[in-house]
C-alpha cells in the first residue's frame, strides 16, 4: 500500500487526513501548528519535524495549502518537496492557485523525475471531512488510474481534466466564479426579501424548493438564518483569494466577468468588515445597508 503524505492540515487537509488514515494508509503529515499535528497524532497519523521528513517518507504528497507561494515554497525550497522526494514519487497539489503557479513549477518536478498531479478540490470542510470531495485531476492518463486508491480515499466525483498541470487549477478557477457570483445573489436576495416584508424562513424554503434550489443555497442560507458567521469551515479569506485567481483568469484571458466582479467586490468589502468571518458575514454588511435582519 502507498505511504502517504500530507503538507497543510488546516480544516480541508485535517479532513484529507482522517480519511486517508480510514482507508488503511500510513500517513505522514507537516504544518506549522503544533495543535494540528497534534490533532494528526491523535487520529493515527504520523507529525513530521519538517518538510524533508514527508518527503522522504512518502510515495505521494497531498499540498493542500492556502496560496501558491506557499505551494511553491513547499515543492522547490532547500529541502523541500523535490529535494526529498524519490524519483517515480508524486506530488498531488490540491490546493487553489493559479495556473501558472503550478505550471511554474512542473518543469523543475518533472527534472527530478518526480510526478505532478494538478488536482484542486471543491466541497469544503464538509466534502473533506466526509470524503466527498469534488476532484478536478490533471494528469497523464496513466498516473490518474495509478492514483486512484488514494483519490477515492478523500473525494466522490473524480474527473480526468487534462494531462498538463493548469488544466485541473483552470476548471477551479471558472467554478469558483460561478461558485462567489452565485453566493453573493443568496445574500442580497435573502435580504431584499426579509427588507420587503418575507419570512425568512419561508423565503428560503421558497428558494430551496426552486429551480435555483441547490446544496449551496440550502447551506449558505440555513447558516444564514442560524446566525453561523464564524469557524463554520469556509473563511471569507479562502474565497476572496479564490475569485481573485478567476478574476486574474479573466484578464489573462480577456474575458468580461461583469457579475464575477461584482461578487469580488462584495467579498472585498466583506473581508475588510469581517476578517475572521466565513462568507456568509457579508449578509451583515447587506443588513447595515437595508436596515433589516435575516433571521429564522
Amino acid at each position: 500500500m502507498k505511504k502517504v503524505g500530507i503538507v497543510g492540515l488546516g480544516d480541508m487537509g485535517i479532513g484529507l487526513s482522517q480519511n486517508l488514515v480510514k482507508a488503511g494508509f500510513s500517513l505522514t503529515g507537516f504544518d506549522l501548528s503544533q495543535e494540528r499535528l497534534d490533532m494528526l497524532k491523535g487520529m493515527g497519523g504520523v507529525p513530521a519535524s519538517s518538510l524533508a521528513e514527508v518527503g522522504t517518507a512518502s510515495d505521494v504528497v497531498f499540498v493542500m495549502v492556502l496560496n501558491g507561494t506557499q505551494v511553491q515554497s513547499v515543492i522547490l525550497s532547500e529541502g523541500g518537496l523535490a529535494d526529498s522526494m524519490a524519483a517515480g514519487s508524486c506530488i498531488i497539489v490540491s490546493a487553489t492557485i493559479k495556473p501558472s503557479e503550478i505550471m511554474a513549477v512542473a518543469p523543475v518536478v518533472k527534472e527530478k523525475g518526480i510526478k505532478l498531479i494538478d488536482s484542486p478540490v471543491s466541497g469544503g470542510k464538509g466534502g473533506a471531512d466526509n470524503g466527498t470531495l469534488t476532484m478536478m485531476v490533471a494528469a497523464p492518463k496513466e498516473d490518474f488510474d495509478a492514483f486512484q486508491d488514494v483519490f477515492q480515499a478523500v473525494g466522490r466525483d473524480i474527473f480526468h481534466v487534462g494531462t498538463e498541470a493548469g488544466q485541473g487549477q483552470t476548471i477551479k478557477g471558472a467554478l469558483q466564479a460561478l461558485i462567489g457570483a452565485s453566493f453573493t445573489a443568496i445574500f442580497e436576495a435573502m435580504v431584499l426579501g426579509t427588507k420587503a416584508g418575507a419570512d425568512p424562513r419561508k423565503l428560503y424554503e421558497v428558494f430551496c424548493s426552486s429551480a435555483v434550489g441547490s446544496n449551496l443555497v440550502k447551506n449558505c442560507g440555513e447558516l444564514i438564518l442560524q446566525r453561523k458567521f464564524e469557524k463554520t469551515g469556509s473563511h471569507i479569506g479562502t474565497m476572496f483569494k479564490d475569485i481573485g485567481i478567476s478574476m486574474s483568469m479573466a484578464r489573462e484571458n480577456g474575458c468580461a466577468m461583469f457579475t464575477t466582479a461584482a461578487a469580488f467586490e462584495l467579498f472585498q468589502s466583506g473581508i475588510s468588515l469581517f476578517p475572521e468571518g466565513d462568507n456568509w458575514s457579508i449578509v451583515k454588511l447587506l443588513e447595515q445597508i437595508a436596515g433589516t435582519e435575516v433571521k429564522g
